[in-house]
């Protein structure tokens, strides 16, 4: 297979269910390279790690979006992913995250150990002994853990997962008509519930992320809507991705599962190579503000540049055997949740939502097992199963 071959793969059905023989293909070709659309794609870990850092790389944003799409705002699901900090740039995106980031701190977030852990035990009691686990457990347990975090109450959470699974759709590269019609409704109904929720917090504010948001006061109104929206969005798909994945590759490997059942401590290093060996986000786009140049290659200035995150942690010159699972590999650094300013602000509850829950599935349920072929979605960027089915091993 030729590397035009590979790229093209990623864009079909079955290159998407594996991408990973064609990222190989693609990144031994060079670790930065311009397809016959003019669209660069940037392969090895060095160089995707270095890219996400680099000052002079930029995103798409709304000025952008104005010149391609004048009328994007109409759809507002795309309005809420492109007017929150996730397609932002300096200074707005300096002033938007500094807000965030002062409010969704780490004491706040170790403050939600409790809370995943009584919301995993909630949902193990209440597992039928077949199951889909993503259905069950991987999708209910970060929505619920959000919710918490942004105040939503607990009646209104599983009119949630519906909203985000169809918004995310905007993320994609490629999506249909109904999809991204889905994709403007779930954004009408999420920014409808979250303008009904900040004016109650403005009334009556609550011990939760929302209220901390609204009496910050460095967002604007517009602002704050798009990126409550985000955070609920973000923290339920990639870590319900995180979760489903790192399930049933325990399960897929029994001595992997029994040593992190024998002993939990190793949980850390096993959800980090989780994320390294099949990251829930294949890619991210970046815009090259300045020239550049790479082993000889010129990158113009201008240049759209797709950052293969799936490709960059499994390179091989960074990590040996890279094709295998291995939670003891050494200095484990997934590019995974981004890098430099657009970090995700979320990492660290993902993580430790995958670390709470996956040593306490394999304990509560000793005899947790696969029960036929799990079901991949279908697609590129947001990458993780539609099902994965399990028996408990608990008699009903």
């Amino acid at each position: 297979m030729d590397y035009l071959t590979a790229l093209g793969s990623l864009f079909a059905a079955e290159g998407r269910h594996d991408p990973y023989p064609a990222y190989d293909v693609i990144r031994a070709q060079a670790p930065v390279l311009r397809a016959p659309d003019e669209r660069w794609y940037v392969t090895t870990h060095a160089l995707v790690n270095r890219l996400l850092r680099d000052t002079t790389m930029r995103l798409a944003d709304a000025g952008d979006y104005d010149q391609f799409w004048p009328d994007w705002r109409q759809n507002r699901g795309v309005a809420s992913v492109v007017l929150s900090m996730l397609q932002t740039n300096p200074p707005d995106h300096t002033r938007v995250r500094r807000a965030a980031a002062t409010t969704f701190t780490p004491r706040r977030i170790a403050a939600m150990r409790d809370v995943i852990a009584a919301q995993a035990e909630e949902l193990i009691t209440a597992m039928p002994a077949e199951a889909d686990f993503m259905t069950a457990f991987a999708y209910p347990l970060p929505v619920g853990v959000i919710c918490a975090l942004l105040g939503v109450p607990e009646t209104d959470r599983p009119w949630f997962r519906q909203r985000a699974h169809d918004l995310t759709i905007v993320l994609e590269p490629i999506s249909t008509a109904d999809e991204m019609h889905l994709a403007d409704v779930a954004g009408r109904e999420l920014e409808d519930y979250f303008t009904g929720l900040i004016a109650d917090r403005q009334k009556h504010p609550q011990e939760d992320l929302t209220t901390a948001l609204v009496e910050a006061g460095a967002l604007s109104g517009e602002e704050l809507l798009a990126n409550l929206v985000l955070l609920l969005v973000a923290g339920f798909e990639t870590t319900a991705n995180l979760l489903g994945t790192g399930l049933h590759l325990l399960l897929s490997q029994p001595a992997q599962a029994g040593r992190l059942r024998a002993d939990p401590s190793l949980a850390p290093d096993v959800v980090e190579e989780i994320l390294r060996y099949d990251s829930p986000v294949q890619l991210t786009t970046r815009f090259a503000t300045e020239p550049f140049e790479v082993d000889g290659i010129a990158v113009p200035a201008g240049a759209a540049l797709t950052m293969l995150l799936g490709s960059a942690n499994r390179d091989p010159a960074r990590y040996d055997d890279p094709h295998r699972f291995d939670p003891d590999r050494p200095n484990i650094q997934p590019v995974s949740f981004g890098g430099g300013a657009h970090y995700c602000l979320g990492a660290p509850l993902a993580r430790m939502e995958a670390q709470v829950a996956l040593p306490l599935l394999l304990n509560r349920l000793p005899g947790l097992a696969l029960n036929g072929d799990a079901v991949r979605r279908d697609r590129l960027v947001l990458r993780g199963y539609s099902e994965v089915p399990i028996t408990t091993g608990i008699a009903s």
